[in-house]
């Protein structure tokens, strides 16, 4: 179907990929991994013809349709459905069923679709965008991170849309789970050359690290190989007997192929410290209540503790109130009714969604650290910027030009100034590349403290999380349980079928 063949991309003086060669056949679903800045965007722009190229050569059949998930906002309609309807021929338009089927599944309520689009969340909004992507039935699609924006609900229904796909995917994603679920192929880019394998991300990654095994190895036994002909040479080259053999062993050396050492690729490593609690309980929650101004309750009489060494994810629908809870336990919103008791020793390290739009876009990554304890020595700020792979002249750049994922390092790097025995983090994962989320869960699993974190990345919640705060049709309960438990005795199947 696709046919990309010796392609090479390069930026200035920094090359992303070079000589890139793969076909996207059809009924393949590939997930495309990779560093963040490795080039997958990049990549997928080539592919929409949105981005040019510097060799190669792409081929895609005349007829055959690219549908994308559209990171801008938009909108030429005053209705969610009227708005939908603008990605259907003419001939279509007072068929509204094809854009309902999509807009339920992925979240919206029947009253929703008279409703303003731009009156929705920005995560909502991507939704619409996604809406209009399928209705325009594309034989193939590329989609770009879309789980930042959609809640467990809306993803299990696109997994299994994607599994049923009439046609081809392709899928840039940082939960590992979700990918590894509906791809038939995994994609990557590693070391500027880009590799399709059939399989998932563990396969992938298996693959990758037992061929680099051996090129390391070969590399190492033809170094051993090269010097000793080196020392024979060194030794007869200069005498009659042997210069001969020794010319010949030169000969045989500049016609070995090269295995040059591959550079050192760090991932994300590091835990945070903790800070000893004394107590069993850390926060003590007691009939806990919150609506916003002229709204209805969020939340209401919500009852729970938080133990030492706690693990509670906070799941459910987006728009139900879960980041909110978080920032009414973090006293940044005030509650409406209830009591939150914490003990004296309690030490918070907070990880928010709005805490990003909060960094200072003129401070050096540096700066924006150190101002977070101020008595902290430069080489201590220094040590946490290198432990977010903010090394060198990295550690100097200004907080504006760093990318979604490099912000979210920088919002880690803050709370590791200090010790901590309870944890506030609301999609963490979000922004973050497969590597950087599988560093996060084993510092979330090595945590001594308390965890309460806000996520829809189910793989984060079966490894992380022993309780959860569930958000359903009618407000907010507690489950003393797991994910799995939550899922056998619980489930979702409620939720999907509200609509």
């Amino acid at each position: 179907m696709i046919q990309v063949v010796g392609l090479s991309k390069s930026f200035a003086d920094r090359i992303l990929f070079e000589d890139v060669t793969f076909s996207l056949n059809s009924g393949e679903r590939v997930g495309l991994v990779g560093r963040n800045g490795a080039g997958k965007s990049t990549l997928f722009r080539i592919m929409l013809g949105e981005e040019s190229y510097d060799e190669g050569d792409y081929k895609v059949p005349k007829s055959y349709r690219l549908g994308t998930l559209r990171q801008h906002i938009s909108f030429s309609k005053n209705t969610v459905i009227a708005e939908c309807m603008t990605a259907l021929p003419e001939e279509y338009q007072y068929e509204e069923y094809r854009a309902e089927k999509y807009l339920f599944g992925l979240g919206f309520k029947k009253e929703d679709l008279q409703k303003d689009p731009l009156s929705f969340s920005g995560g909502f909004q991507i939704r619409i965008n996604l809406v209009k992507t399928l209705l325009t039935e594309p034989n193939c699609l590329l989609l770009d991170e879309p789980t930042n924006y959609l809640d467990i609900v809306s993803l299990r229904w696109l997994r299994s849309f994607l599994k049923n796909f009439d046609g081809e995917v392709v899928i840039i994603t940082h939960d590992k789970d979700f990918m590894d679920s509906v791809v038939t192929h995994t994609m990557g880019i590693s070391r500027r050359s880009v590799r399709k394998i059939k399989g998932n991300t563990t396969k992938y990654y298996a693959q990758i690290a037992e061929e680099e095994r051996i090129h390391e190895q070969t590399r190492m036994n033809q170094e051993k190989k090269v010097q000793q002909m080196m020392d024979y040479v060194d030794k007869y080259r200069a005498k009659a007997r042997g210069a001969s053999q020794a010319q010949s062993k030169l000969k045989m050396i500049e016609k070995m192929d090269k295995y040059d050492k591959l550079e050192s690729e760090r991932d994300l490593n590091f835990n945070f410290a903790y800070k000893e609690c004394p107590a069993k309980v850390i926060m003590d929650v007691k009939g806990v209540s919150f609506a916003y101004p002229k709204g209805e309750n969020l939340f209401s009489d919500l009852n729970f503790t938080i133990g030492r060494s706690d693990k509670i994810g906070i799941i459910g629908k987006n728009g139900k109130g879960k980041s909110t809870l978080l920032n009414v336990l973090a006293k940044i919103l005030d509650k409406n009714e209830g009591e939150v008791w914490e003990h004296p020793s309690k030490v918070l390290g907070h990880f928010g969604q709005t805490n990003v739009q909060r960094l200072h876009p003129e401070n050096t990554i540096i700066q924006e650290i150190n101002e977070e304890d101020e008595a902290l020595s430069i080489t201590r700020v220094r040590g946490i910027c290198g432990t977010m792979l903010f090394t060198g002249d990295d550690a100097e750049k200004k907080i504006k030009v760093l990318s979604g994922g490099e912000k979210a390092r920088v919002l880690l790097g803050k709370i590791l100034t200090r010790k901590t025995n309870l944890l506030f983090l609301d999609e963490p994962t979000n922004h973050l590349d497969i590597e950087s989320v599988e560093a996060l869960m084993q510092a979330c699993e090595s945590y001594e403290g308390s965890l309460l974190v806000v996520t829809h990345n189910e793989e984060f919640l079966r490894r992380c999380v022993n309780k959860l705060i569930i958000f359903r049709r009618d407000g907010a309960e507690f489950f003393e349980g797991s994910y799995d438990e939550f899922l056998e005795k619980i489930g979702w199947e409620s939720e999907e079928e509200k609509d």
